[in-house]
């Protein structure tokens, strides 16, 4: 909870210092440093280790950054992440500030998962769906997951719908194992 909070803090304080021109690239910037972190040791572990010091970790991060195309302002909110001992939240920053912009454009990150995958008709059918019922734009990530044997999940932030076979059947064992 009190990472969640504090990472908030810090992709507010982004994305009030940064123009809405760059707010897409530092966007892609924060997504691809956190990917980079769960993705490789070798990173975390610089990152973690004492035995790097604060300047290595800046040149590194700044370094990774720069290849992501981050801008001045985005290698100087890296740095200060360093120095501030939080850099360990940028996973958490980074999907906070995604979630600040979507905010700022007025789009809402929704997640459709099917057990197959959907054509390209039934991906607008449900996107144009989602923008009728939310009344606003909607940015939709499609995923296949065979374990849901057929049907359709759909996530908008925490409300989930769920019309899988899969969904059903453990809504029916919660039912008899109550009784």
């Amino acid at each position: 909870m009190i990472k969640t909070a504090v990472a908030r803090r810090y992709a507010q304080a982004l994305f009030e210092l940064l123009d809405q021109s760059n707010v897409e690239a530092t966007r892609g910037t924060l997504n691809g440093l956190s990917q980079a972190m769960k993705d490789s040791t070798s990173l975390r572990h610089v990152i973690a280790s004492p035995a790097f010091g604060i300047e290595a970790k800046i040149a590194v991060l700044t370094e990774l950054g720069g290849r992501l195309g981050c801008n001045q302002t985005g290698k100087a909110f890296l740095a200060q992440l360093v120095k501030k001992n939080r850099v360990g939240f940028l996973p958490e920053i980074a999907e906070a500030f995604a979630k600040l912009v979507d905010e700022s454009k007025g789009t809402r990150r929704v997640t459709v998962s099917s057990a197959a995958a959907l054509s390209t008709a039934e991906r607008d059918h449900i996107k144009t769906r989602l923008r009728d019922t939310l009344k606003r734009e909607v940015d939709v990530t499609f995923q296949t997951d065979a374990s849901y044997l057929a049907g359709v999940r759909i996530q908008i932030g925490s409300a989930v719908v769920d019309s899988t076979v899969r969904g059903r059947l453990k809504d029916i064992q919660s039912l008899l194992t109550r009784e």
